[in-house]
């Protein structure tokens, strides 16, 4: 038999390992539950190779593999069928494997990706632009090729895809639809990816060219941050009063705010299952920040606590906008886990929610696609009534401001982890700060002057507190303007001054770009402001600014002829309004401005509201990022 190579905890993992793939028990693997296995981790791989790894180890050529047999795997460690099943063995939770066994990138690594996302955001973009004029060439696409990647190559389905999930961020007018050329989409592509990163997608390592080449797994994983932003943009008590129903005894609105939409989400599913006598689901620990809403045990390896779900939410008839729609619960008790959870996905289905999840998906637990499943229904059936409370301080409810939103999606394109919900208690222990100083090149000694998360029971207001002051010290050396603000002011969420922190974060991360283009020669405000005036005069232009404070900046002309001056011929002056402008008019200019400075290449982070009030923080930014343009055309 064997020659003694492995030991009893190695005999005990094998075991365990065999039992994972063997789905139906009889004690052999065979050629399906091994394609099942590999595709749920993501290395989808066509049947003659799945049989050709069968038929190394199949021994006694029965077609299967016993646990004898198995047990080679052990043996044949650093070979590649002993790596690959190492790594779907990790991977078994359902997480995408990255590092598959897929087609060879450009830049020589392997990467694999979702078949499962694939399907599902095919079927997502296909209902939300069905009816839109400019993307009829494209769609309806075919969610089982991957005609998706070959249909984002030119940016139009992607921009549409941002203004559905945080409207109005990319002017429609800025969008080339017609006749496209090699130049016109790589345009559409820089105008996606600016506006992507405006809304708070990382998009630090995707290129307009991987866009255009379709490259499947920064395709998706684009398209999931995009989409996700969507799903869970109401999923915010400032926007939804009645998600303060969740409030548990003792909590103040305030504890119910720092929670992130997927622990809201959460609640809010648990709320509804409390309510049906179900018993909760509780997968993730809150030091995880990776979040899966999926109990494999309990919420979808079982579809029945969906079946409690989809009737506790369904509408009942009180509301003479929504008829009552009664769940079918004949499928709960359906003892095959596939046929009940396709009868559950057939009740969601009448409520018009049968998204982003197959009954595979449900019965494996995927975590990205069950999130936006639950996400989706809470968005069209929160079902929850805002509490009477009189001890509910309501005033607390202010939603972020202008700023802070811009902020904190600075922060998140630049992809800070954890994600930043909320600009101040995400703050609190300095960990997004310390990264951000990374970002701009002051060095951080995370080894002996940074506490990680996650941190003790006891003392951990001190750990972050230390972080926090350290977090001021860096800022010092960094020579910012820090008077007045202490280590205490980040740890006690200081809007004011956490915010005077954060701008002078961004402002260096800003000019740091400009310092690079500039071979390393300082710049302030006024060399900005003398780039400006000397850019446009040098093209004709009548427009001049005389700092970033300048009322005339309003009108956005500076910007549009500015925008011209470094890309001649981009703008259409049909567009522009002139003379005396009302607001609307401001507003219209600005959209224009905003969305022109991204499609010319800049990665503006500012508002249009920015430039029409004319906030000087921000329209410094704009300007600098239309000065880094500029200087990367000479």
């Amino acid at each position: 038999k064997m020659s003694g190579k492995i030991t009893k905890e190695e005999m005990e993992e094998m075991r365990e390992i065999f039992g994972k793939i063997d789905l139906d028990n009889d004690e052999y693997i065979c050629d399906y539950e091994l394609h099942e296995l590999l595709k749920e981790a993501g290395h989808q791989l066509p049947g003659y190779m799945v049989r050709e790894i069968i038929q190394k180890l199949d021994r006694n050529k029965d077609n299967k593999i016993s646990f004898e047999e198995f047990l080679i795997v052990q043996e044949l460690r650093g070979s590649e069928i002993a790596k690959t099943f190492r790594k779907v063995i990790n991977r078994k939770e359902g997480i995408l494997a990255i590092g598959g066994t897929s087609e060879l990138s450009s830049e020589g690594t392997q990467h694999s990706f979702s078949e499962e996302e694939r399907y599902a955001f095919v079927n997502w973009i296909n209902t939300a632009l069905e009816k839109d004029p400019d993307c009829q060439h494209v769609l309806p696409m075919d969610p089982n090729t991957d005609s998706l990647f070959t249909s984002v190559g030119d940016g139009i389905v992607l921009c549409k895809m941002i203004n559905l999930s945080v409207p109005d961020t990319i002017d429609e007018r800025t969008i080339n639809k017609k006749k496209l050329t090699p130049f016109t989409i790589q345009e559409n592509l820089n105008l996606a990816l600016n506006s992507a990163s405006a809304i708070g997608c990382h998009v630090v390592n995707i290129g307009a060219l991987d866009l255009k080449e379709g490259k499947p797994h920064l395709v998706l994983g684009l398209l999931w941050q995009i989409i996700k932003i969507g799903l869970f943009a109401d999923i915010e008590l400032s926007r939804n009063e009645a998600l303060a129903a969740l409030l548990r005894d003792g909590e103040t609105l305030e504890d119910l705010m720092k929670l992130s939409p997927e622990e809201l989400l959460l609640r809010w599913a648990n709320f509804h299952l409390e309510n049906a006598g179900w018993q909760k689901i509780n997968n993730f620990s809150s030091d995880i920040k990776v979040v899966s809403l999926v109990d494999t045990d309990k919420l979808s390896n079982d579809s029945r606590a969906y079946f409690h779900l989809l009737n506790q939410i369904s509408p009942k008839g009180t509301d003479e906008n929504q008829p009552r729609i009664d769940i079918n619960m004949a499928g709960f008790s359906e003892k095959d886990d596939m046929k009940r959870a396709e009868a559950m996905l057939q009740q969601a289905d009448r409520l018009g929610c049968r998204q982003f999840v197959t009954p595979a998906d449900v019965v494996s637990g995927n975590p990205k696609l069950n999130l936006a499943f639950v996400a989706n229904l809470f968005n069209k059936y929160p079902a929850l009534t805002k509490p009477e409370n009189e001890d509910i301080d309501w005033g607390l409810l202010e939603g972020e401001t202008r700023e802070e939103r811009t902020f904190r999606n600075w922060m998140n394109s630049l992809g800070v982890n954890p994600t930043v919900n909320h600009l101040y208690g995400d703050l609190q222990d300095a960990m997004v700060i310390l990264q951000l100083y990374e970002k701009i090149k002051v060095p951080v000694d995370w080894n002996n002057k940074v506490n990680k998360p996650p941190y003790p029971k006891l003392g951990t207001n001190m750990k972050k507190l230390e972080n926090c002051n350290y977090a001021v010290e860096l800022g010092k050396t960094a020579k910012f303007s820090l008077v007045g603000i202490g280590g205490q002011d980040l740890n006690d969420g200081n809007a004011t001054l956490t915010l005077a922190l954060v701008w002078q974060l961004m402002r260096r991360y800003t000019l740091n770009v400009l310092e690079e283009l500039g071979d390393g020669e300082k710049v302030n405000d006024d060399i900005i402001v003398k780039w400006v005036n000397k850019t446009l005069a040098e093209a004709g232009k009548s427009t001049k600014i005389s700092s970033f404070k300048d009322k005339e900046i309003s009108s956005s002309l500076a910007v549009l002829e500015l925008i011209d001056a470094i890309q001649p011929g981009s703008i259409n002056y049909e567009l522009v309004k002139t003379g005396s402008l009302s607001e609307d008019d401001k507003l219209e200019n600005a959209k224009y401005a905003i969305s022109m400075a991204r499609k010319i290449g800049a990665r503006v982070y500012a508002l249009p509201e920015d430039l029409v009030e004319v906030k000087p923080k921000m329209v410094m930014t704009v300007f600098a990022c239309l000065m880094g343009r500029g200087m990367k055309r000479a």
